[in-house]
């Protein structure tokens, strides 16, 4: 976390980088705000504006960031970075990665998502770097989390503080920390909100790097359906603290919905996961396990993988073909 926060957004800063002639797509969402009425967000694979060239983290671009880095390997770090493009392989999680993440995932969901509600009756994030995010609401403002910190942004204003507690993280919000909220949903026990909030930096930056790593893929695998599957929009949902989103018709029981949990606690690592809204075969070996009617890929199967990003897209898909091919 830098030593002062500073006004985001991606999408321009992208453009900027990349230089005239050319429109960025990015995985964070930024200004303005959408009023859509129903997903009040940006989306990371949006076709280009008329005569357009796209620069996509996606193939749904004209060319894709990987494919602009041969060409001009100056941005393979800004793209790294952001999970973009020449992506960063995934590491071994800390040693108190359960501890930390399952405190990131409280705020998120009882700030984050607080705010967000409030603003539009939307409870879902989104991955932006270093962390997690409300989309853009109101008059341009965001909350999210950068490391070990809260972030608020509003137009040209932007604060933050370290995360400590609950109730200091809600004061900054402009809200009540609620813990009755988590008896609603199924998310992390509540805490009281002046228990100190256990977070490192070095926890903090694998949630962030799993969260970036899982859109660039989610973001990739919606393209993989057309207009009869029924493509879902890619978000972080705060009670379960995953990103997903769902393809296949519901009504031919294709449906499921395929996303990337931090851990939970049939799962103490993170895991990918496909999860079928309707029967599945459990003859297929794809369908493994039996925490839920789904099938899941290992944090120990994707660090082993030689191409961890393909490893999981191979995954999906292969859910996504066994429910359609029924």
């Amino acid at each position: 976390m830098p030593d002062a926060p500073v006004v985001r957004n991606a999408r321009e800063e992208a453009s900027a980088l990349l230089g005239e002639g050319l429109e960025a797509r990015v995985l964070e969402p930024s200004p303005p705000a959408i009023d859509d009425g129903e997903w009040f967000a940006d989306d990371p694979t949006e076709p280009a504006s008329a005569g357009g060239e796209v620069v996509s983290p996606v193939s749904s671009g004209t060319r894709t960031w990987g494919e602009l880095i041969s060409e001009r390997p100056e941005l393979e770090s800004y793209a790294s970075e952001n999970w973009l493009g020449a992506h960063r392989p995934l590491r071994p999680v800390p040693a108190d990665f359960i501890v930390e993440r399952t405190n990131l995932h409280r705020v998120g969901f009882h700030i984050l998502s607080t705010v967000r509600e409030r603003a539009n009756g939307k409870i879902a994030l989104r991955y932006s770097r270093g962390g997690f995010c409300t989309p853009f609401y109101g008059d341009d403002e965001q909350l999210r989390v950068e490391g070990t910190h809260l972030v608020h942004q509003a137009g040209d204003s932007v604060r933050s503080e370290p995360l400590t507690t609950l109730n200091a993280a809600a004061a900054f919000a402009g809200i009540e920390y609620d813990p009755g909220k988590a008896e609603k949903f199924d998310s992390p026990p509540a805490i009281d909100g002046d228990e100190p909030l256990q977070v490192s930096e070095e926890s903090a930056a694998a949630l962030a790097d799993w969260f970036g790593f899982a859109y660039s893929v989610l973001e990739e695998l919606r393209l993989s359906g057309g207009p009869e599957h029924d493509v879902g929009r890619v978000q972080l949902w705060a009670e379960h603290f995953d990103p997903a989103t769902e393809l296949g018709s519901a009504e031919a029981g294709q449906r499921a919905s395929y996303g990337a949990s931090p851990g939970d606690d049939a799962h103490a690592d993170p895991y990918l996961y496909a999860g079928a809204w309707g029967e599945i075969d459990r003859a297929n070996p794809f369908w493994n396990d039996n925490a839920f009617n789904g099938a899941s890929m290992s944090y120990k199967e994707l660090l082993a993988a030689d191409d961890q990003r393909q490893a999981a897209l191979d995954f999906y898909r292969t859910g996504f073909a066994i429910l359609t091919e029924l």
